[in-house]
């Protein structure tokens, strides 16, 4: 599997117990969504490798109880800790309303209620502690605005735009 085709779904960050389990840190609004999975994709050396699980359940809010078919004591899952866990994008389940994943709504027309038209989104930055869209206006300027339910007015899906209402200013400081 090729790792645009696939989502981020978290980190393995510890063993569990001494048979080697292993448990993840999984980053999801629904973490009941990932329990009882067959299979998933760790980034070994930059690919993804397929994995087989025994079971996977739910340990906390946000933490995923790993048994993979093949690790079977410490040693083995030591090498594990610290792998990225990948999924197939089909199994993302479908978001409706104003809620989007981020990689959904790259290419998306940014429009503004007042401005109109702001640009296209390129990306979305979340490595900052504030996640923000990346927007390329049509002088090639670089927009950046928050990623806030505060800002977002709609996502339309069939026009392929979110509507914005950006405080006053906010785009004009990008602007030359």
């Amino acid at each position: 599997m090729k790792k645009e085709d696939a989502y981020y779904l978290g980190k393995i960050v510890k063993k569990y117990g001494i048979k080697g389990e292993l448990l993840a840190k999984i980053d999801t609004d629904e973490p009941e969504t990932y329990e009882g999975m067959e299979s998933v994709f760790l980034e070994i050396k930059g690919k993804l490798i397929p994995f087989f699980l025994n079971q996977s359940s739910l340990h906390k809010a946000t933490t995923l109880r790993l048994d993979f078919e093949d690790i079977n004591n410490i040693e083995d899952a030591d090498k594990l800790i610290g792998k990225s866990i990948y999924l197939p994008l089909k199994n993302l389940p479908e978001l409706t309303g104003n809620k989007f994943y981020f990689h959904e709504v790259v290419g998306y027309n940014a429009i503004d209620k007042e401005l109109g038209h702001i640009g296209i989104i390129q990306a979305i930055n979340d490595q900052a502690p504030q996640a923000f869209f990346v927007i390329k206006d049509r002088q090639d300027n670089e927009i950046l605005i928050p990623v806030s339910d505060r800002f977002i007015i709609k996502v339309d899906r069939e026009n392929k735009s979110i509507i914005f209402d950006t405080p006053d200013g906010l785009v004009d400081i990008y602007r030359k």
